[in-house]
């Protein structure tokens, strides 16, 4: 059994809610490049997942899920980003071992985690597993927890977008 929890504090305003801004962060992709988040409103519908950690069985079928149906995502002009504290070199590996056609980005500070407020789970000690979908404008229009179906994650984003539009 698997024991979902948040470290956030007891404050109903600390959870991200639809219609919440896109924080602003800057990180490394997969080729050491850096990505700002911001430089996409105004532009593209983003499509932001955390999970735990690259190479492990259910983060390998989320990604690989998103890999086989980023075509469709493009075709609705979003941009997909996947984001895990892991390292840029781990990320770069990753991304090239499953051609994943999207780019990660490496949080190892967890400075994004903690701006987009993800809950942790097993008490605290692993990362969570969460989608946030952000419309051209930057707002938050749906969010998706679950570690226990890493691949529905891409039919909530898809199904979030197409509602959007």
């Amino acid at each position: 059994m698997i024991f979902e929890t948040s470290l956030r504090k007891d404050s109903s305003n600390m959870d991200m809610k639809i219609g919440n801004s896109l924080p602003d962060i800057t990180l490394k992709n997969q080729d050491n490049e850096l990505v700002t988040l911001h430089d996409f409103i105004g532009k593209n519908p983003l499509v932001i997942y955390f999970y735990p950690k690259d190479e492990t069985p259910g983060c390998i079928r989320e990604a690989c899920t998103f890999r086989d149906q980023f075509e469709n995502f493009t075709e609705i002009g979003a941009q997909v980003f996947g984001v895990s504290s892991d390292s840029v070199s781990s990320h770069k590996r990753f991304a090239t071992k499953y051609r994943l056609n999207f780019q990660l980005l490496s949080d190892p500070d967890k400075k994004a985690e903690k701006a987009f407020e993800v809950p942790r789970r097993l008490l605290g000690l692993l990362p969570g597993r969460v989608t946030y979908v952000f419309d051209k404008k930057g707002q938050l229009i749906h969010e998706f927890n679950s570690s226990l179906y890493p691949a529905k994650h891409i039919r909530e984003a898809m199904e979030a977008l197409k509602k959007a539009s």
